[in-house]
């Protein structure tokens, strides 16, 4: 007897959430050991090392600041989250050590520290932070060791965090390789869909193929962000100091590649708004449609190139993206292809610098990359 439809519904839902969610716990497995260490680590100093007794706030300090969080500056936050529990602690501190403690003495502790974070600085980490490290001082029992002692257990916990991004980071390279796999291939399936809305002649396809390229902006912003943490790490860390080339040509080639899918935005575009108004030639639907389809084969090819671990695997990929890129760049001739409206001849003219930062984001230089185009002086359009 088959399963009715809602219980495979849930099956697939089930299996879906466990995918999910072991896929998370294998990419978090570095930083639960880092929190788990910086926390313990931190607790073990401040009692043994400084004597205090139960300094809890060193262990939630550090854990705090090493919490999970998708891209960001990694060092940036964490010393902002220690700078803001160490300032909340201290400022509690100081308040009940004048005003005593209570309901009224906790909102006044609140609000003249969430207030004096906001003075400070404008992070939303920052300013939670140092209010709920504030408030919960003075909720708290009194410390019997001393009136700073806590504040001195969080600079312990942030101490304690800071080494571990800086000493134990995560692999600057894999978070920026995951969103780039994504990304390409989702700019490589706008490029065929494309294709096939030329192929079709379908103005509807071609508006899908628009939509889907826009829904690539946050693959962009995340491809961006997370560069930016891998900068920092290997600009920061001695671990991985080495990587810092490869990483700076990622940066270029993201650079590029991003211009590239903005530049298939504008084409996708003026493709459904040419179907919709122009007829073209078979010959130039043929020339136009296998342009496209080798184009987003030559991105696909790009994609494996700035994913690959192996620096052989890596430069053998780019060779064969440069290559399958200089063949589609040079068919982008309006005449060649048999292009004889002006409309049409806009959609040549709008793949010529796509296939230009593609290029680039190869490993050309731009003249190198424009030399790739045939030339268009003396073009007789009749």
């Amino acid at each position: 007897m088959q399963p009715s439809r809602p219980v495979r519904a849930i099956s697939r839902a089930v299996r879906t959430r466990t995918r999910v969610g072991l896929a998370r716990v294998r990419s978090g497995l570095l930083q639960t050991f880092q929190m788990t260490v910086a926390s313990v680590g931190a607790y073990v100093i401040a009692e043994h090392l400084l004597g205090h007794s139960g300094p809890i706030f060193a262990a939630t300090a550090a854990l705090v600041a090493l919490g999970f969080a998708k891209g960001g500056l990694r060092y940036r936050r964490v010393l902002e989250v220690s700078i803001g529990c160490t300032l909340g602690i201290a400022v509690g501190d100081a308040l009940i050590h004048v005003l005593g403690t209570g309901v009224w003495q906790a909102a006044v502790v609140l609000m003249t520290s969430i207030l004096l974070a906001r003075f400070l600085d404008n992070g939303t980490l920052f300013t939670t932070q140092m209010g709920l490290q504030s408030v919960l001082v003075v909720l708290l029992p009194p410390s019997a060791d001393g009136v700073f002692a806590r504040s001195t257990d969080a600079v312990v916990g942030g101490l304690c965090a800071l080494a571990m991004a800086y000493f134990v980071p995560a692999d600057p390279r894999r978070q920026p390789r995951e969103d780039l796999r994504r990304l390409v291939e989702e700019f490589a399936g706008v490029l065929r869909e494309t294709a096939r809305a030329v192929s079709d002649y379908d103005a509807r396809a071609a508006w899908h193929a628009l939509v889907r390229a826009r829904q690539t902006q946050p693959l962009i912003d995340s491809v961006t962000t997370g560069l930016q943490a891998s900068l920092e790490i290997v600009r920061a860390s001695p671990l991985y100091r080495g990587r810092r080339t490869e990483v700076e040509h990622l940066e270029h080639s993201i650079h590029y590649l991003d211009l590239a899918v903005r530049n298939a935005r504008v084409l996708a575009r003026r493709t459904a708004s040419v179907l919709n108004h122009v007829t073209l030639s078979d010959e130039a639907v043929a020339s136009l449609t296998g342009a496209l389809e080798d184009l987003g084969d030559a991105v696909t090819t790009l994609g494996h190139a700035l994913t690959s671990a192996s620096p052989g695997s890596r430069e053998s990929y780019l060779r064969r993206a440069r290559t399958e890129l200089a063949d589609v760049a040079g068919r982008l001739h309006p005449g060649r292809m048999g292009v004889r409206t002006m409309e049409g001849e806009t959609l040549v003219l709008d793949t010529r610098p796509m296939v230009v930062d593609l290029l680039e984001a190869a490993g050309m230089t731009h003249d190198e990359a424009r030399a790739q185009l045939p030339r268009l002086e003396g073009w007789d359009r009749g």
